[in-house]
């Protein structure tokens, strides 16, 4: 018969063996995932993440290298400069920069569908947007509704139309 403390000291036995092979490679595998996401991110993000300068210097040269076998090497030489990197905080500046994309997308897709619905629905989606969202400019909201909708009668380029959606965006980003 076992007692608890005979698989306390089994489990911390457990966490002093050296990890197998196979861990050591899915860690490099991660490690490497998180460095070409870093490679994605514009030089805005990029500046968030905290990093040391050989870490930004390699991402920097990532950018430059056209040669697909070169990039996986560089990739490679990432994932390894990650192994000193501060994953975590690394992590949560991807995590917080994927929520941004998210709530950005799900703003696009509200003035698209407003922007749709008030040029294909008039005075009735007009009252609908007012009563839902009484702080806009009510105004300035019509005079791009009616200028989108010279552009359609008169089949030019929807200039005015790209400006509507863009007023709804930064006006649902505003007021979220």
């Amino acid at each position: 018969m076992h007692n608890s403390d005979d698989f306390d000291s089994h489990d911390e036995f457990d966490e002093d063996l050296p990890k197998s092979k196979t861990q050591l490679k899915q860690e490099m595998h991660e490690l490497q995932t998180l460095g070409k996401q870093l490679t994605e991110l514009n030089a805005a993000k990029l500046a968030e993440v905290p990093m040391d300068a050989e870490l930004t210097d390699a991402i920097d040269t990532m950018h430059r290298i056209k040669s697909r076998e070169a990039r996986r090497r560089q990739l490679q030489f990432i994932g390894k400069l990650m192994r000193n990197a501060d994953v975590e905080a690394i992590r949560a500046v991807l995590e917080k920069h994927k929520e941004q994309d998210h709530q950005h997308l799900r703003f696009d897709r509200m003035a698209e569908d407003w922007r749709q619905r008030l040029l294909e629905q008039g005075k009735d989606a007009q009252s609908a947007f007012f009563d839902a969202y009484p702080s806009v400019d009510h105004q300035q909201l019509r005079a791009l509704i009616r200028e989108s909708n010279k552009e359609i009668a008169n089949k030019k380029a929807p200039t005015n139309q790209r400006k509507l959606f863009r007023y709804l965006r930064d006006f649902f980003m505003q007021n979220d």
